[in-house]
């Protein structure tokens, strides 16, 4: 059994952490090294943590198995009747346990608690991830694709997918 607790600003390291295994894993077949690190500091470099977290929005909720933290996801408003699962990630010993669809699971319950009325929530996937068919099983749809510009050169090729909450 998991549970599920909101991150405060203190689990910068563990998240970072946890991201350093469970990114790299899902993307070592997908991204160059090279867009790995810059990926990997773009997005969970304890700075870029902290503003995500404190200037940004982004909420964290991490999940753990008894006392080891399992997985996270993050999700931030950005409209007033749209949400964007930012981030959600399972360490690969935890992967096809649930935690998954708990974690997707509770961060739809902390977006019901802040806004009560219907809305959308959104998220990316790499075009080329195992994940697409975790999403589908959980009711989310494609929506459109692009390739969005993320820096250095870089572009991630994905499809943008939702669901009405």
């Amino acid at each position: 059994m998991f549970t599920v607790r909101k991150a405060t600003i203190k689990d910068r390291e563990l998240i970072h952490n946890m991201a350093e295994v469970v990114f790299t894993d899902t993307y070592k077949n997908i991204l160059s090294p090279d867009q790995l690190n810059y990926m990997m500091d773009w997005m969970y470099s304890h700075e870029n943590l902290r503003k995500q977290m404190e200037e940004e929005g982004h909420v964290y909720l991490i999940a753990y198995k008894e006392c080891e933290a399992a997985g996270y996801v993050s999700v931030q408003q950005q409209g007033e009747d749209l949400f964007h699962l930012q981030k959600i990630y399972v360490l690969p010993h935890f992967q096809g346990a649930h935690c998954g669809s708990l974690l997707l699971d509770e961060a739809i319950k902390y977006i019901k608690e802040v806004h009560p009325g219907p809305c959308m929530l959104e998220l990316n996937v790499n075009r080329n991830n195992k994940a697409l068919h975790f999403y589908k099983h959980m009711g989310m749809k494609i929506l459109r694709e692009g390739n969005f510009s993320i820096g250095n050169g870089y572009y991630m090729n994905d499809y943008i997918m939702g669901k009405q909450i």
